[in-house]
């Protein structure tokens, strides 16, 4: 869950610009059938199997549109929920339930699917000693939503944004005009404090790399038996990164290579999302 200065900041503004996209001026269809106000309730309802993400997202799209709008939850994010699962039940205006429903949902859908992937993905890495880490492959302004589902779902984050740390890939390197130049570029500019990771395509990249004296090396794109050879050459001179189409199904080749991180762009791109709705909205009386 995020803290309320987290919430304030960096999330209130862009689920308010979301809320922004959907109305415009006004729900016309709910003020043709709910013109006046009327407190209701209806149910969160999971459809699928799966790990639940971004609760509180999903309350705070109606206490924006409604201080007062009250939601119950009956679970909390990271946990496994089950299909035909009650999840929560949400109290207020039915003007706003019903304005705030798709938005609501679209965030906790999303963020959920994400959790259920990785934490899909995570389990295969059990034992292994190799962390999950996702991508910047992300919906553009849903990063911040994005790579906490992939937390909660049992992975870790790589950078949140280029001003993270130094990530030297194919076209630094060209820019640069060689992997040692960008590696020494990069010493000169960079904070101290900032690791750099050198992306590399071929052994002979690895060998630039590691000589150059990066900390963090990333094998991208290569064949398992290259990789092994370049782990064996880099020998714990340098932390190790796969990366490249890496997904739930090809994850498991890179299990007993000695490496210490794999990043997926899977884990936030190609995630589908897991099926959640609100259900049996009725009007309530005051008290009950």
């Amino acid at each position: 869950m995020y803290d309320p200065i987290t919430m304030k900041l960096n999330v209130d503004p862009y689920i308010l610009s979301a809320l922004k996209e959907d109305i415009t001026s006004e729900d016309v269809t709910t003020n043709s059938v709910m013109p006046h106000f009327c407190l209701g309730e209806v149910n969160l309802i999971c459809k699928e199997d799966g790990i639940i993400c971004g609760l509180s997202v999903f309350a705070r799209v109606f206490q924006l549109l409604d201080e007062k709008a009250e939601v119950t939850f009956f679970t909390q994010d990271g946990q496994a929920v089950k299909a035909g699962e009650r999840l929560a039940k949400v109290r207020g205006d039915i003007r706003v339930l019903l304005s705030g429903e798709r938005t609501a949902l679209n965030y906790l859908q999303r963020m959920s699917g994400i959790a259920t992937y990785t934490a899909s993905v995570a389990k295969l890495l059990e034992g292994s000693g190799i962390k999950l880490l996702d991508t910047r492959k992300t919906t553009p302004n849903n990063r911040i939503f994005e790579k906490y589902a992939v937390r909660v779902g049992s992975g870790h984050n790589h950078r949140y944004n280029l001003t993270d740390g130094v990530l030297l890939k194919d076209n630094h390197i060209g820019a640069a005009g060689g992997v040692k130049e960008a590696v020494q570029m990069a010493k000169e500019y960079a904070p101290f404090v900032r690791k750099i990771e050198v992306e590399v395509e071929s052994l002979e990249m690895a060998k630039e790399a590691v000589e150059a004296g990066a900390d963090i090396i990333m094998l991208d794109n290569m064949e398992p038996e290259v990789m092994r050879e370049a782990v064996e050459m880099i020998a714990h001179r340098a932390e190790i990164e796969i990366s490249g189409n890496v997904t739930r199904e090809t994850v498991q080749r890179i299990l007993d290579l000695g490496v210490d991180y794999v990043s997926s762009g899977a884990l936030t791109h190609s995630a589908p999302i897991l099926d959640i709705s609100l259900k049996n909205l009725r009007p309530v009386s005051e008290g009950k």
